[in-house]
């Protein structure tokens, strides 16, 4: 792209432009409309508090991704998390505790950050954690998941807190999805979009890109589909290549051209959803958000590290607050020493670089 994109300017316009289509959906249920109304003030204080932060010199970052357990039920193929051994089938007993995450939660929020995407492992397997993000009415949740523990209290769950935000795992149409997730997946993250729009529940999608399936996610007819079934956030995600032999599906930069052309497009054209590409949109933002530019990742048992695919870490948040955590001397190393700002050619800058990060945590 030739012009600066900021990635947080538009995700708060574009959640405002869907909320405002909410509104305007809801009108015939006031109460509805009471809640979307008061969602988006809370958003608008989050930002303001994190203004006034910025302003004494004390940058707090929008995003926080939380890793809320290592278990998962599915063993997609290439997935990255089992092969750093950050996901197994069983979850550990050292993982952070439902009031631990509380904690963080709370204090999240009142320090402005906005949003915090709640991952895995399957997210859903943590019902408790997950029922208390709920009651933090002024941090949107989105929830990655793969879409195979939505049962009817869970829907009761996201129908009556607006606040989470139910993100499925699709690969693209039902034979590219089962090939990589397991068959009979697909038609379970059809199920549960259906049940979404029907019950007027916001939700987005999160697409791993790669050579294999690039052409197929972003053809108009595919997100026409999406856009039909009701869904509302569409994240694409780089592939970042488990071992070297899967390295060739990884997207080259002519693909990543073409994917920022497509974004570009799609933008446009569907002024009522939103677009995310990671780490494309960061390339955009100048240069990489991890390590508390933009964002930062908390894994399971509390390792406060840059981002999921830089599973590094020197502290931990039992032991600290959330703002004492930003300034980690790891984070402020790959900050000052301009790991973070150069030359990013659109990949992961972080696992490409992945000796000099090791050699710094170390």
């Amino acid at each position: 792209m030739n012009f600066e994109f900021n990635l947080e300017e538009y995700l708060s316009n574009g959640v405002e432009n869907i909320i405002k289509g909410a509104v305007k959906a809801s009108l015939k249920n006031p109460k509805e409309s009471a809640f979307i109304a008061k969602f988006m003030l809370e958003i608008r204080k989050s930002r303001k508090i994190r203004q006034k932060q910025e302003a004494a010199g004390e940058h707090i970052p929008p995003f926080l991704i939380a890793s809320i357990t290592n278990s998962c039920n599915l063993h997609c193929k290439g997935c990255y998390a089992r092969a750093n051994k950050s996901c197994t089938d069983k979850g550990t007993d050292n993982q952070l505790t439902e009031k631990e995450w509380d904690f963080i939660f709370k204090e999240a929020g009142e320090i402005g950050i906005s949003f915090i995407l709640l991952a895995g492992g399957e997210p859903m397997l943590r019902k408790e954690v997950i029922q208390t993000a709920a009651k933090y009415k002024n941090i949107v949740f989105p929830i990655f998941t793969n879409g195979t523990m939505l049962d009817e209290d869970y829907i009761t769950l996201l129908n009556h807190n607006r606040n989470l935000i139910p993100v499925f795992s699709i690969e693209g149409d039902s034979l590219t999805t089962d090939e990589r997730r397991g068959a009979g997946i697909y038609s379970k993250l059809l199920m549960g979009m259906n049940e979404m729009k029907n019950r007027g529940i916001l939700y987005g999608v999160s697409i791993t890109v790669n050579k294999e399936n690039l052409g197929e996610v972003t053809e108009e007819s595919f997100i026409s589909n999406l856009y039909n079934l009701g869904c509302k956030v569409i994240f694409y995600v780089e592939y970042v290549p488990v071992t070297s032999e899967t390295a060739d599906i990884a997207p080259s930069e002519v693909d990543r051209l073409y994917l920022e052309q497509q974004l570009l497009s799609l933008r446009k054209n569907y002024d009522d959803m939103i677009f995310i590409s990671f780490p494309g949109d960061e390339k955009s933002s100048g240069g990489c958000l991890a390590a508390g530019r933009g964002f930062f990742h908390i894994n399971y048992q509390g390792g406060v590290e840059p981002c999921p695919f830089s599973p590094y870490s020197d502290i931990n948040i039992k032991t600290v607050t959330l703002k004492e955590a930003l300034h980690s001397p790891f984070f402020q190393k790959l900050r000052n020493n301009n790991i973070l700002l150069g030359e990013h050619h659109g990949g992961c800058i972080l696992f490409e670089r992945k000796d000099i990060v090791e050699t710094l945590i170390n």
